[in-house]
C-alpha cells in the first residue's frame, strides 16, 4: 500500500506519495491541481486519496508485469513433476556417463523414484529436503540397508545439482536432507586350505579360469571377465586390468557389454604375471584355438580377443558366473560365499603373508588408502599383536623398574 500526505507549496495544495524507485523509498511531489486559498481540506484530501489509488493501481500494475516477465525467465523444467524432470535428466545425461552406471541410474528412477513420488507428487520447483526424507523412510521400511538409500541420495543430489546450475531451482534440497551413514559389511573369505580345496574342485569347470584368476588377483567380477589377450604380455611377464564386461538390461532383453571403463582410475593396473597363471592362460590358448579349429564356423567369432569364453567362443555373463559359482559350492559341499569374496580372500591371504596394507591397496586397484584399511583393517591381526606385545612390554619394564628401585632402598 502506498502511503503519503498533503502537503502545500506555493499557494497549492501536493500529494506528497511514498513510492519504490529502483528498489528503495522515494517521495514523489504530485501537484493536485488545487490552490490553498478556497479549497476545503476535505476537498484536497478527496484529491491526494484519488492520486493514491491511481499510483497504487500502476505499482500493482507493473508487479504483474514483473511477474510475468519473471515467470517466462524461469526455465520450463521448474513446471516439472520430481519424476518426470528425474527422466528428462537421465535422458540428457546419457551420453556423458558410463552404459553402466546409465543403466543403473534407469533402474533407479524408473522404480522407486517414479513408484514413490507418483503417489506423492511435488513439483521440482515445490521439492523439499522433506520430501526427500519422505522418500529415503520408504527405502529404509522396505528393509534396504542404508547403503541404497545413499546411492539413491547420490543420483537425487546430481540430478538437483545439474537443476541449480540451469537456474530450474535456486537450491539443492537434497543439501538439507538426512543422507544415512553408510552402514558396514565384512565380507566372507576362504582360508588358503578352503581355497586349495576350491581350486580343485573347479578343475575343468567352465569356471576354472574366473575363479583362479579372482583368486590371485583379487580381481572384481566384470574385470575377471573383461581380461582380453592382448593385456596379457608373456615377454614382459604382465597382466593388464583395463576392461570389463557387465550385464545390461536393454529394453527387457539381458545384454553383455566390454567397457573399457572401471570402477576408479586406480582401477586400471598393470600387475606381475604369476607363474600359476602363466601356465593356466597358456593352457586357455592352447584349448581356444583347438575348440576353434574343431567348430569352425560355429565356433563364435565375435569375443575372440577374450580369454574366459566357453568351447563355443561366447562370452561367460556376468549373471552366470555368479549363479554357477554358488552351484559349485554346494554341489561339493564347500562354505558359502559370493564370488567377490575371492577378491576379500586374496586381501586376507595376503594380509597373513605379511603384505602390507598399501601395497595391498595397489593390488585391488583401490583409489585410496582409506578404502583398503576400512575394509581388511579388522583382519590385520598380526598388527594387533604386535601393538599387544609392545603395551605389555612397557607396563612390565616400568613396573620391573620400581621394583628395583625399591629393593634398593
Amino acid at each position: 500500500m502506498i502511503t503519503g500526505s498533503l502537503q502545500k507549496k506555493n499557494g497549492s495544495y501536493y500529494a506528497a506519495l511514498n513510492l519504490r524507485v529502483d528498489g528503495k523509498r522515494k517521495v514523489k511531489w504530485i501537484a493536485t491541481g488545487l490552490p490553498v486559498e478556497g479549497t476545503s481540506i476535505r476537498k484536497a484530501q478527496k484529491a491526494l486519496d484519488q492520486i493514491r489509488a491511481a499510483y497504487e493501481k500502476l505499482e500493482e500494475e507493473q508487479l504483474v508485469r514483473s511477474a510475468l516477465e519473471t515467470q517466462r525467465r524461469i526455465n520450463p523444467d521448474a513446471e516439472l513433476m520430481f519424476q518426470d524432470y528425474m527422466a528428462k535428466w537421465l535422458k540428457s545425461s546419457r551420453s556423458t556417463i558410463a552404459a553402466t552406471t546409465y543403466t543403473s541410474y534407469n533402474d533407479m528412477v524408473q522404480s522407486r523414484i517414479t513408484t514413490w513420488f507418483t503417489a506423492h507428487p511435488v513439483l521440482v520447483r515445490e521439492l523439499t529436503a522433506e520430501d526427500i526424507n519422505n522418500f529415503y523412510d520408504s527405502i529404509l521400511a522396505d528393509n534396504c540397508t542404508t547403503n541404497t538409500v545413499i546411492h539413491y541420495h547420490a543420483i537425487i543430489r546430481k540430478a538437483l545439482q545439474n537443476a541449480v546450475r540451469r537456474d530450474v531451482i535456486s537450491k539443492n534440497p537434497a543439501d538439507q536432507a538426512n543422507k544415512p551413514k553408510k552402514n558396514v559389511f565384512l565380507g566372507s573369505f576362504y582360508s588358503e586350505e578352503e581355497m586349495m580345496t576350491l581350486f580343485d574342485v573347479a578343475d575343468g569347470d567352465p569356471l576354472e579360469v574366473p575363479i583362479k584368476i579372482a583368486a590371485y588377483y583379487g580381481l572384481r567380477r566384470s574385470e575377471v571377465l573383461g581380461l582380453k589377450w592382448d593385456a596379457i604380455d608373456f615377454d614382459k611377464k604382465t597382466v593388464s586390468i583395463r576392461h570389463k564386461v557387465v550385464e545390461l538390461q536393454v529394453d527387457g532383453k539381458s545384454v553383455t557389454v566390454g567397457e573399457d571403463v572401471l570402477k576408479t582410475k586406480s582401477s586400471f593396473r598393470t600387475l606381475p604375471l604369476i607363474p600359476a597363471v602363466e601356465e593356466l592362460l597358456l593352457n586357455v590358448k592352447e584349448k581356444q584355438e583347438m575348440y576353434k579349429a574343431l567348430f569352425k564356423k560355429s565356433y563364435c567369432p565375435d569375443y575372440i580377443d577374450y580369454v574366459c569364453v566357453d568351447q563355443l567362443g561366447k562370452i561367460l555373463r556376468p549373471n552366470y558366473l555368479t549363479e554357477h559359482f554358488a552351484w559349485l559350492l554346494e554341489k561339493y559341499g564347500l562354505r558359502k560365499i559370493r564370488f567377490h569374496d575371492l577378491r576379500h580372500s586374496c586381501a586376507s591371504l595376503l594380509l597373513q603373508n605379511g603384505i602390507s596394507m598399501k601395497q595391498i591397496q595397489i593390488w585391488l586397484g583401490h583409489s585410496t588408502f582409506s578404502t583398503t584399511a576400512d575394509i581388511y583393517a579388522h583382519l590385520d591381526y598380526t598388527a594387533q599383536e604386535e601393538s599387544a606385545a609392545t603395551m605389555g612390554s612397557l607396563f612390565k619394564k616400568d613396573r620391573s623398574a620400581d621394583k628395583k628401585a625399591a629393593a634398593g632402598q
